[in-house]
């Protein structure tokens, strides 16, 4: 049975609600893969989660080098990756993909449907819609 929460977001200040009630979904999955158009705001809600996890570090989009890593208070690594350039998902496999994803660290993935042969089966899907005013973020897993 999927479970699925949505949420309209107005303002960029409530996504540090939406970032606490996404983590407190996810429970002990740690794979997230996050869908949306170019500028539908993935990074950005990427931002305002890896805060709540306790990251201090700048978190911006790992466009070019595909995977950034950041270290949480708590010990907890996080790793943000960004699909969006590679051709081939022989690309992620050279770059370690899977031994990420099965590391034990959250994974944040932007362009999954890249890679999806290469994800695990347990995921938290994250879509993200804006039609210009607000945004629609969704999140489900089965």
């Amino acid at each position: 049975m999927t479970r699925r929460k949505e949420f309209t977001i107005v303002e960029e200040g409530e996504l540090t609600e939406v970032a606490k009630a996404l983590i407190e979904f996810a429970g002990e999955e740690k794979v997230w893969i996050f869908k949306g158009e170019m500028g539908a705001g993935k990074t950005t809600f990427i931002r305002y989660i890896c805060s709540e996890l306790g990251v201090n570090e700048n978190v911006s989009s790992p466009t070019f080098s595909i995977v950034n890593e950041y270290s949480c208070k708590n010990g907890q690594l996080v790793y943000h990756f960004d699909f969006y350039r590679i051709e081939k998902e022989r690309e992620a496999v050279d770059i370690g993909c899977e031994e990420y994803f099965y590391s034990g660290g959250i994974c944040l993935i932007e362009w999954p449907e890249k890679i999806l042969n290469l994800l695990p089966e347990r995921i938290i899907e994250v879509n993200i819609v804006s039609d210009g005013l607000n945004r629609k973020i969704t999140f489900s897993h089965d």
